[in-house]
């Protein structure tokens, strides 16, 4: 799980009716102190609990798709909504800054006229390049927690699931 994948994610085939693992890891989500989670019909949301939460704790997303004798458990590991909102946004608006001064740049360059604003261009992909480092530094942050909601799921299904 330490790649440069920003929302690793699994599928996992199981015998079984859609209804019963839900219940069944519902079940096992009470017994339990280190996770809490929201349920909603074909999908289950696991994060840790607020005593042990950080910026950078990650949450994990189950949906459950009933086929013919068998389940299929898609796992999606991220980011709390409002981090990923934030990352995401601020990529929007490099992006549009970017596009911005380089339009206002190459229309200065094409009626001869000094550039200097194309300076912004290295400084926006400097900053776009910081803020993929501080997600992948806060993506090693929570890695234990996601080890452990991993493991937790592991041990309900009792298979070994590997992360794509």
């Amino acid at each position: 799980m330490s790649s440069f994948r920003i929302r690793p994610r699994f599928k996992h085939q199981v015998a079984g009716q859609r209804e019963a693992l839900e219940n069944l890891i519902k079940e096992k989500l009470k017994t339990q102190t280190q996770f809490r989670s929201t349920h909603l019909p074909g999908h289950i949301y696991i994060r840790i609990h607020p005593t042990q939460q950080h910026f950078w704790s990650p949450q994990l997303h189950l949906t459950f798709e009933q086929e013919e004798g068998h389940v299929i458990i898609r796992g999606l590991y991220g980011p709390n909504p409002t981090v990923w909102a934030v990352f995401f946004f601020g990529y929007v608006i490099l992006s549009l800054l970017a596009c911005f001064v380089a339009v206002w740049g190459f229309s200065l360059c094409s009626l001869n006229k000094p550039v200097d604003v194309l300076w912004g261009l290295p400084v926006l992909a400097f900053i776009a390049a910081v803020m993929y480092i501080a997600g992948q530094f806060g993506q090693k942050m929570g890695a234990q927690q996601m080890f452990d909601m991993h493991h937790f799921y592991e041990n309900i299904i009792h298979d070994k699931v590997i992360i794509d």
